[in-house]
């Protein structure tokens, strides 16, 4: 294994408490999205979207959502991770860059195209679990990625899911799943907490 991916996901914590006032430039916030994007989803969807939440008035708007937690304003930055729903209808234009790297010819994807749009088009469900799947799928790499540039992160699923739609206009196609914070964390954090011995989690058939 790769030492520095290793070290990344042995040393990842879930920070609660971050150095206030120590903002990401435009170009790290970028960075950390286009290592997130990375991340796998079925048909290469890429059914998500990060909106990042920097501005005092935003971050404020942000916390009432997420019922008044503080890491939130601290962070220098955190993500409104979203999960599209819908996705299928623009799978083609997501994979015409596959086309022209020649990676993918025309037949598979118009083959992907069908496929998925047979099986999602009306199917709520399938929808909304493909946009979980992904988001979450997008968090934990950019969760990751902010280890490996020397950052704390703290996934978040204790907000209000409306509110945040309405207070960030998302369209009725955007599914908010998780916020990730992200910053300079202080030193009062826990480290890793142990987790479940492996023959409870692992079963090898």
């Amino acid at each position: 294994m790769n030492t520095s991916i290793q070290n990344a996901i042995e040393t990842r914590t879930s920070v609660n408490n971050f150095q206030p006032d120590r903002p990401l430039d435009d170009g790290a916030i970028a960075k950390l999205v286009n290592l997130a994007a990375k991340a796998p989803s079925a048909y290469n969807l890429q059914n998500w979207r990060f909106i990042a939440v920097r501005s005092e008035n935003a971050k404020a708007r942000l916390k009432s959502a997420a019922f008044g937690q503080q890491k939130v304003v601290d962070a220098s930055v955190t993500f409104i991770i979203c999960g599209t729903l819908a996705a299928h209808g623009h799978l083609r234009t997501a994979l015409q860059p596959s086309i022209e790297a020649n990676i993918m010819n025309q037949r598979v994807v118009d083959a992907w195209v069908a496929q998925a749009t047979a099986s999602h088009e009306d199917n709520s469900v399938l929808q909304r679990d493909e946009a979980v799947r992904s988001a979450s799928l997008a968090a934990m790499t950019l969760m990751l990625a902010a280890q490996g540039m020397g950052l704390g992160s703290c996934a978040m699923g204790g907000f209000d899911a409306e509110r945040v739609a309405q207070e960030f206009e998302l369209s009725v196609t955007e599914l908010p799943v998780v916020i990730v914070a992200v910053g300079h964390p202080e030193i009062s954090n826990w480290p890793q907490k142990p987790r479940k011995p492996l023959p409870e989690v692992l079963a090898i058939v």
